[in-house]
């Protein structure tokens, strides 16, 4: 058994495909129409065949309460490794992206948080 999907709720998929791809770099996967919305995956440029993010919309009225709470107490949706969360941090802050938490080392990991423009508070974290 082995992961390959994990999902992110967004509520425009349209701005987080140019978010997550303009912005974070990741690379569009899948774009293919389903209605109102559309089946939208991202996978990060260094593993296109590893896990798929999904964009998924986040219509179901269970989603915005959850997102809303999760973001009033500063709590990041998901988590993505980084290199160098400071060269991170420096690289998103230069094109605009707004930390909610700076580089923190907590340990054996460093971590940062940022605004995802979609409604979430996405982690950034690296090891060392």
């Amino acid at each position: 058994m082995k992961i390959t999907l994990a999902s992110v709720f967004v509520n425009d998929q349209d701005k987080a495909l140019a978010f997550y791809t303009d912005v974070l770099g990741f690379v569009k996967k899948n774009d293919v129409p389903l209605g109102e919305h559309k089946w939208l995956t991202v996978v990060s440029p260094q593993a296109p065949d590893g896990v798929e993010l999904v964009l998924e919309p986040s219509d179901h009225p269970a989603v915005g309460p959850f997102k809303q709470a999760l973001v009033a107490d500063g709590i990041p949706f998901t988590s993505f490794a980084v290199e160098d969360v400071a060269a991170e941090y420096e690289r998103l802050s230069g094109l605009g992206v707004r930390f909610t938490q700076p580089p923190t080392d907590m340990g054996p990991v460093t971590t940062a948080v940022f605004d995802d423009t979609c409604g979430n508070l996405i982690q950034i974290a690296s090891m060392g």
